[in-house]
């Protein structure tokens, strides 16, 4: 009995050291596959630094000054000042709101051309049957990959003649003839990817292809518009060889030719004013972004490019 009652009392003891044992077994393999993820989140971490440092620099430099830009290169300046701002906003012929304004309005322009004429192309492309729709849908597709150089001068010589030279016309007017098929394409992966039982649903109604267009296919390509509208925000905003070409007259610079007058090959160069200015003309860069992030998000998840 008494041999039968201490099996009893000691098998439950066995019985939780062993599952004490258990518990503590998958501690040490788990404590090793968390290092590869520390060290990869350590790694990106790093190279995050890295690219974020010019950045950080550029801002950091605009607080100097100019004595001390290209003395101290840390990111933590020990003398702060805000002239440069002051400076750089009053330091060219014209104040520098006056470039940021005709940035706005060659960008406006641009997003709205092409908003409308890439929707219109792609929504042909798409939905609509006509004679020939593979063959022009390659035609577009191949002009991505057509270099701005090849069309250049046969541009420049039809805006010359139309006396379209220091306006914003000849940065504005293409955008509403869908010359960016990388737009075109990205609408048409969108709008193929809805559902053909809307469409057919609004064909048994009687909508045409004008009604569908715009009571249907566009309310749901928001994702799309979205991301054609940050895109075309940044590629105008940073152009600079557009501007450049088009526009000679200081009342017509766009911000990108302004920063150029800063920089002076012959005399002193004030760089202080241009990172001060460099750091306000990207704040509506990152403004856009911020705001239309989660749609270019869902933009790009929803036509299938990766």
């Amino acid at each position: 009995m008494t041999t039968e009652t201490e099996l009893v009392v000691t098998a439950p003891a066995q019985l939780r050291h062993g599952l004490d044992a258990v518990r503590r077994a998958p501690a040490a393999p788990r404590t090793r596959r968390r290092w590869p993820s520390i060290l990869k989140h350590a790694g990106l971490i790093a190279l995050s630094l890295l690219m974020v440092y010019p950045l950080l620099w550029l801002v950091a430099s605009s607080l100097k000054p100019n004595g001390d830009i290209f003395k101290d290169l840390t990111i933590f300046p020990s003398h702060v000042t805000l002239q440069n701002y002051v400076t750089g906003w009053n330091d060219l012929q014209l104040p520098f709101g006056v470039f940021i304004l005709n940035s706005t309005l060659i960008a406006v322009g641009c997003i709205i051309g092409n908003l409308v004429s890439c929707s219109l192309a792609a929504y042909a492309f798409a939905r609509v049957r006509f004679r020939g729709r593979a063959i022009f849908f390659a035609i577009m597709l191949g002009t991505i990959m057509l270099p701005f150089q090849v069309v250049m001068v046969p541009q420049f010589t039809i805006f010359k003649e139309l006396g379209w030279l220091n306006t914003f016309l000849p940065l504005i007017v293409p955008k509403f003839v869908a010359v960016d098929a990388f737009f075109i394409f990205l609408m048409v992966q969108f709008i193929r990817a809805l559902p053909n039982e809307i469409f057919e649903a609004a064909r048994i109604d009687g909508a045409g292809h004008p009604r569908m267009f715009a009571q249907i296919t566009l309310p749901l390509m928001v994702p799309a518009l979205a991301t054609t509208t940050i895109f075309t925000f940044i590629w105008t905003w940073s152009d600079f060889f557009g501007p450049l070409l088009y526009l000679r007259l200081p009342s017509t610079f766009t911000v990108s030719i302004a920063l150029k007058g800063y920089l002076d090959a012959q005399s002193t160069s004030d760089y202080g004013s241009m990172f001060a200015m460099s750091v306000v003309s990207l704040l509506p860069l990152f403004l856009i972004f911020l705001v239309g992030q989660k749609y270019l998000i869902k933009g790009f998840a929803t036509t299938g490019i990766k």
